[in-house]
Parts: structure tokens; sequence; C-alpha cells
């Protein structure tokens, strides 16, 4: 069997490419006004957006326990795997990779390795597909430089309709947050070392898609790319960007993807987010 590829709920990664792939996936936990449950399992986006409309607001996010990881990494090695390549969100948003790499050095470092993705969403998602690609053929080590290849050509950008959320969960700093909110601006964030930080500020959530677009472009270069937009209880933002990275990248456009976020970054994010990853494919 060849080496086994999990990743983590936030990945935000179509269903059907999931199994497609044969990736194992390890559901984060979401806490909604006292309610646990599983992201993607038993907590939806909906849910995530219903919670965070209200005045009254207690949303938290834990990561998965070492022992789950090590249940998984022993199943999948079990059933035959040669080794198991784990690809996690940033190690500055949560705990999911310290928790990964407890479980690896339980259950055995020459035949787990974990790797940091240094971002969420599909730019964790495509370095976890570019592992298993890489799976059918290479092997332990081979797997593990294909997805730290992937995370070296991808880059994240996103809107929110507010810095609000960011804050209460410790994402941003308050001043950064006070700052947006005194100003009426809509920020664009980036992730350029696996940490949440400002790279632009527009006025209007227009103004906001279109920054995306430029940024998104910007980042392809000449290089054909791959693309995912995420959105959170805002479809038409999700399609005015596809639409126009569509018609802005042209042939370097290869697979595209347009995933709803899921519980865990909505609790972090708010409504309204809008999300571009770029991926840019070795020539």
């Amino acid at each position: 069997m060849p080496v086994a590829v999990v990743t983590d709920s936030t990945a935000y990664l179509p269903p059907d490419l999931v199994r497609a792939r044969g990736l194992t996936v390890v559901p984060l936990t979401v806490v909604l006004n006292g309610a646990e449950g599983l992201e993607g399992v038993e907590t939806s986006p909906a849910d995530a957006t219903r919670a965070l409309s209200g005045r009254r607001v207690s949303v938290s996010t834990s990561r998965p326990a070492p022992e789950q990881f090590a249940q998984v990494y022993r199943a999948l090695l079990a059933e035959g795997a040669d080794g198991v390549v784990s690809v996690h969100l940033s190690a500055e948003l949560s705990g999911t990779v310290e928790a990964a790499r407890l479980a690896a050095a339980e259950v055995g470092d020459d035949r787990v390795t974990v790797v940091d993705s240094r971002s969420t969403g599909m730019g964790l998602g495509f370095p976890a597909l570019a592992a298993a690609a890489a799976a059918r053929g290479a092997d332990l080590t081979g797997v593990r430089d294909a997805a730290l290849d992937a995370v070296a050509r991808t880059t994240i950008y996103f809107y929110v309709d507010t810095l609000e959320f960011l804050r209460r969960g410790g994402r941003i700093n308050a001043a950064e947050a006070l700052l947006g909110t005194a100003l009426s601006v809509k920020p664009i964030m980036h992730m350029p070392d696996g940490a949440i930080v400002v790279k632009d500020k527009v006025r209007t959530a227009s103004r906001g898609v279109a920054r995306l677009v430029d940024l998104a472009v910007e980042a392809a270069g000449d290089a054909p790319v791959d693309i995912a937009v995420h959105h959170l209880a805002a479809p038409q933002r999700a399609e005015q960007l596809l639409a126009a990275l569509t018609e802005r990248l042209g042939d370097r456009l290869r697979d595209t993807y347009v995933t709803e976020a899921g519980a865990v970054v909505a609790a972090h994010a708010g409504p309204g987010l809008a999300c571009v990853v770029v991926h840019r494919r070795t020539p």
C-alpha cells in the first residue's frame, strides 16, 4: 500500500475529491454557544453563521487530541500503509500540528511525518492533494517533500466584512481591529508566514472582491495555476470572484474549486468571508 495522507477538516476540500484521492480527514471541534460538535460531521457552516448572528455569541474551536491522531495513524499502518504524511493548518492558528507531531512521536517518527501548511482552507488542501498525488509512487520522504513544495507554491488572500471575529478569536490584535472599525475599512488579509496579517484595506465589499482578483492574478504570475474560492454565507461573492479570475487568467487557469468555509474558519472570520487560494503549478 502506498504512503497514506492525512489532513484536517479546515482544508475544505470537496468531499468527492477527498474520496477520489484517498485522503483521511481528521475533524477539529467547534463549540457554538456551549454546543460542541465535530466540524463537517456534527457542525456545519450554517450552524456557525446562525450562532455568530446572535447578540450573545460564544464560539470557540479546539484541535483534535493527540490520541485521536495516533488512532488514525495506527489504523492506516495496520491496513498496510508504508507510512503516513499528515498535512495540517498553520501552527500559528491552531495546536493541530503540535497534536499531530505528538502522535507521530508516539507511533514512530520513522513511519509518520507531519507538515505545517502555514495556511488553511485550500491553502492546506493543495499541499494535501500534492502529497496524495506523490503517494502513488514516492516514499515517505518524497511525499513529504511534495507537500512542502506545494506549500511554497500556494498563496492565500481573504476579505472579511469586519475584523471583530478575528479579534475575538485572538487571531489579530485589538489595535488592528480597532483601527479597522474606526476607519470603517474592509480588510484584505494574507498569511505570508502562517500568521494572519492585514495586506490591504478597502472601503466597500465590491472593492474587496476586485482587490482579491488583482492580488490573485499577481500571485499567479505567468505560471499555470489552480484556483480555489471559499466563502461564508456569501455565494454571490464567490461566483463573482471565480468569474473575474476565469476571465483574467485565461488559458493559465487549470482546476477550480468553490466551497463554503466550515465552522472553524467561520468562527474566526465571520459571515461575508471571501477567499481566494492560488496554487502555482510546476512548469
